[in-house]
């Protein structure tokens, strides 16, 4: 009997003492963290911006109607996908009025250029009219320059008794009958002259007719140039949405009722990528960039930064920010267009894509995991306030600079996680480059999020870097 209880005792005791030594060592660890870590290491870093758009030609030209109203279709000379040279005719419009005003303008200038003719004729014939009746004036100005001299010598003889009275009255005669013929002949001349005035105003009418004929005439040939769709470039059809008999409308953008086809020029072939507004900052003019096509997997196409576009658009409605009425704090992109340098024949117009830019490089830097990185306020970091200090009431600002925000990591330092303030540089897939703060090879904490989240300076913490079960399925 003395024996049972002697055993009963020893195993009372012995759970006692085990108890004892479970509660003290779960009471030294309590406020201790286990937190996964990793090392600051050196390695080469990229800073990539990947964004995702489609497939565009760089230069590509709608063909519409350009009549002056709604006309049908009767010729379609190119089909899809089918090359083009510049001028080739694509397709004809209906041209029956263009047409006849074509030939009833050039039947106005045959009859405008005629009358200009006529006319012109006429002031050559009334040139030569003017030219003769000058000369019959200078020839009975010479004539009556001849009688007058033959005048006054017969006066002066007749004054000396040297001839008689009748020759005397016979010299004043003909110089009186040759000053008759030089007025005459000068009347014929202003008249000559007046005919070709009236002549001369009747061609620059007959002009006046003849390019008023033209203007018509060439504006009638436009209007008919208008019913031919031609190609202003090179490129290849990509899009034709029409058959011939339908009728097209022109003078309404952006509606599929005025759009012939699409001329593309695919001599260069660019992804247009929309980049975040936080990554937009970082991307810069003739970077390098490396272009999947959703249509071509497992091939990348390298290319270059050609365009960065100025205007924010809006994510949800495509539209330019500056045409929004709405002040809205959405999320908002930037276009950006990237140069592919060798696409691939099959390539197509409207493809989805998916760019990474590469926006720096930096050769053996120094880095740490992207999730290591956290923010801490000032005030969390410093003792907390005790006796007569926390009588004392608040600085405001004291309490402004206590709510600074830090970025850092925490260090393990023996058994404690220490908060370090860090300057970083560009940012890679998963690590971000460290300018300043830490050194290579110190131990920081990495893990779990929900640790790096809530964990407090100097707090006690324990290294656990197993990889976590995985739970059944």
């Amino acid at each position: 009997m003395k024996r049972k209880w002697k055993l009963l005792i020893a195993t009372m005791a012995a759970l006692v003492i085990a108890g004892g030594v479970f509660g003290g060592i779960r009471y030294s660890q309590r406020g201790v963290v286990t937190v996964q870590t990793g090392k600051v290491v050196r390695q080469d870093l990229v800073a990539l911006v990947t964004a995702s758009g489609e497939i565009k030609p760089r230069n590509y030209i709608n063909i519409g109607a350009n009549t002056a109203g709604p006309a049908r279709i009767v010729e379609i000379a190119v089909v899809e996908g089918q090359q083009v040279k510049k001028g080739q005719l694509l397709a004809r419009l209906e041209s029956v009025q263009p047409e006849a005003e074509v030939a009833a303008q050039r039947a106005a200038l045959s009859s405008a250029e005629a009358e200009s003719a006529a006319a012109e004729a006429s002031l050559r014939a009334a040139d030569e009219n003017l030219l003769t009746a000058q000369a019959s004036v200078d020839r009975a100005k010479a004539e009556l320059e001849r009688a007058r001299l033959f005048y006054e010598r017969a006066r002066q003889l007749y004054e000396e008794k040297l001839i008689s009275r009748q020759e005397f009255d016979q010299r004043k005669a003909d110089f009186e009958a040759f000053s008759a013929a030089v007025r005459e002949a000068e009347a014929r001349q202003s008249q000559a002259a007046a005919q070709r005035a009236q002549l001369a105003s009747q061609l620059a009418a007959a002009q006046k007719r003849v390019a008023l004929a033209q203007a018509n005439l060439k504006r009638a040939n436009d209007l008919l140039q208008r019913t031919f769709a031609i190609s202003p470039i090179d490129g290849v059809v990509t899009n034709l949405p029409v058959r011939v008999g339908e009728t097209v409308v022109p003078g309404i953008q952006n509606s599929p009722a005025s759009l012939i086809m699409t001329i593309a020029d695919m001599s260069l072939i660019t992804a247009e990528v929309k980049v975040d507004e936080t990554d937009i900052v970082n991307v810069k003019l003739g970077q390098q960039a490396d272009v999947t096509i959703d249509a071509i997997p497992e091939k990348v196409f390298k290319g270059r930064v050609i365009e960065i576009g100025n205007t924010a658009i809006l994510r949800s409605t495509g539209l330019a920010a500056s045409q929004s009425a709405i002040s809205s704090q959405e999320a908002k992109d930037f276009k950006v267009v990237i140069a592919l340098d060798d696409p691939p024949a099959e390539i197509r117009p409207g493809l989805s894509c998916t760019a990474k830019i590469t926006t720096a490089t930096r050769q053996g830097v120094l880095t740490i995991p992207i999730q290591a990185l956290t923010v801490r306020q000032k005030g969390d970091l410093e003792a907390p306030r005790t006796g007569v200090e926390a009588a004392t009431p608040p600085d405001p600002v004291r309490e402004r600079e206590r709510k600074k925000e830090i970025q850092g990591v925490f260090v393990v330092s023996g058994e404690k996680a220490q908060f370090r303030e860090v300057k970083t540089g560009i940012t890679g897939a998963t690590d971000i480059e460290v300018l300043d703060g830490l050194n290579e090879g110190e131990e920081i904490i990495t893990g779990s999020y929900k640790v790096i989240r809530t964990i407090r300076n100097e707090a006690r913490v324990k290294v656990d870097n197993r990889a976590p079960a995985r739970s059944a399925s």
